[in-house]
């Protein structure tokens, strides 16, 4: 019953594990989402043999008889260094003179014309598949990629025993084993391996070979047999994969790309220098570039509009006003600057200005005078600081001279910060008089 239970398992989990055939892994490269070729089937064949690299100096059957073995796999790669295996297998492993016991010096001793003769009818097993290497970084496709492997798995097996002439058959019976190896896959092209392996199996039973001595058996099989990647040959398989490899075509490929542009980039710039320098080209030097010329050819001298073509100009006759600042105008602009305050470091002007500022506004719109603000500060703080103040208060004279009707294109201001002193910034009252704005009519 448990034996069925067994088997039963196994089968849904093999059952399992291949609904899933042809689902694909799609790992990011550096340039794009890429797709891989993630299943793969394999068969193979091979030699059995009761002989391992795991035999110490007393081992059931003396000599073991090489038999053919065979058998396929299907496999899942998860990461491109490794893989769930469903293994298959199936044939006969062979032994020579039976193990009879130890002589008197504690050395084996075996019995002539005995053999056995196991029919392996199948294993199937679950292994997980590691790739030590991807060995090539200058092609996609690997070349070498050497594996080692293990898992647990499942057989049924019948042993013979033949002593002389004598035939002793025993019925089939199932076991676990567990499987370990070892091997090297070539890449012959894409999506197709040439598979080696050399495999030791333990089995969970004494009496595989028909002989129990109280030891669990063992038996090896090495293998070669060729690897088939399922799905499309447009992609590549993933265990097969080098992504140095990749990145290193796609580098080149884009910098072949970027090449190029920057080739045709120069050429366009060229191309678009010549015809810049065309168009903005003056043939009749009219003072009109080529390009908004609408009157080409206009003779040297002539007067042109903003299209290059001639016009009448009638000389506009300008006579010169000369500009008279009176006492009285001064001493409004006096009162102005005595009154001037300002906030504490700021370029807020305090109210108490406001009333003479307004008669220096009333005067810039009565005589249409031009007015020059300067401002000034002492050297305390930094220079970036001084220089920002000083041309802050000037401009807020000027904002507040222009809403009392002021023309603003006849009102200039200028910061100096403490580039202009007129007094020692040593005193206390220096510096006080180096904190103003000049007024200057003209």
């Amino acid at each position: 019953m448990n034996s069925k239970i067994t088997k039963t398992a196994l089968a849904l989990s093999l059952i399992g594990l291949s609904t899933q055939l042809f689902a694909q892994d799609q790992p990011a490269s550096r340039f794009s989402e890429k797709s891989f070729r993630t299943w793969s089937v394999g068969a193979h064949a091979g030699v059995l043999s009761s002989n391992t690299i795991f035999n110490g100096n007393t081992r059931d059957y003396q000599a073991a008889k090489e038999a053919l073995g065979y058998g396929g796999y299907i496999k899942k790669q998860i990461l491109p260094a490794l893989g769930i295996q469903a293994d298959f297998l199936a044939g006969k492993v062979e032994g020579l003179r039976a193990f009879s016991g130890l002589d008197g010096n504690n050395n084996p001793t075996y019995t002539n014309n005995t053999s056995f003769e196991t029919k392996l009818e199948w294993s199937a097993a679950l292994t997980a598949v590691y790739n030590l290497a991807n060995i090539n970084i200058n092609k996609e496709n690997a070349i070498l990629i050497p594996y080692v492997k293990a898992g647990a798995g499942y057989l049924s097996a019948s042993a013979d025993v033949t002593t002389g002439s004598t035939v002793n058959g025993q019925p089939y019976k199932d076991g676990y084993f567990i499987p370990v190896g070892a091997g090297f896959k070539l890449g012959i092209a894409k999506g197709i391996n040439l598979d080696f392996g050399y495999d030791v199996n333990f089995v969970k039973r004494g009496d595989f070979d028909g002989l129990n001595t109280g030891k669990f058996d063992k038996f090896s099989y090495g293998h070669a047999g060729l690897e088939f990647a399922l799905g499309s040959k447009e992609k590549p398989q993933l265990q097969n994969y080098s992504s140095l490899a990749n990145l290193r075509t796609q580098t080149a490929e884009e910098s072949a790309e970027l090449r190029r542009a920057l080739s045709t980039a120069e050429q366009n710039a060229e191309r678009d220098r010549a015809q810049y320098a065309k168009d903005m080209g003056d043939e009749d030097n009219d003072g009109v570039a080529n390009k908004f010329d609408k009157c080409p050819g206009t003779k040297s001298g002539t007067v042109v509009d903003g299209s290059g073509c001639p016009i009448k100009v009638q000389r506009e006759i300008i006579k010169e006003t000369k500009v008279v600042v009176t006492e009285a105008d001064r001493k409004v602009v006096d009162e102005a600057i005595k009154n001037l305050e300002f906030d504490l470091g700021k370029a807020t002007i305090r109210p108490t200005s406001y009333a003479t500022l307004n008669k220096v506004a009333e005067l810039l719109v009565a005589k249409n005078f031009s007015l020059k603000l300067a401002g000034h500060t002492d050297n305390t703080g930094s220079m970036a600081l001084n220089l920002r103040l000083s041309k802050d208060r000037a401009e807020a004279i000027k904002a507040y001279l222009v809403s009392q009707g002021a023309n603003a294109s006849r009102i200039e201001a200028t910061g100096y910060g403490p580039n202009q002193p007129i007094a020692s910034n040593k005193t206390a009252e220096g510096r006080q008089k180096n904190r103003r704005v000049e007024f200057s009519l003209f």
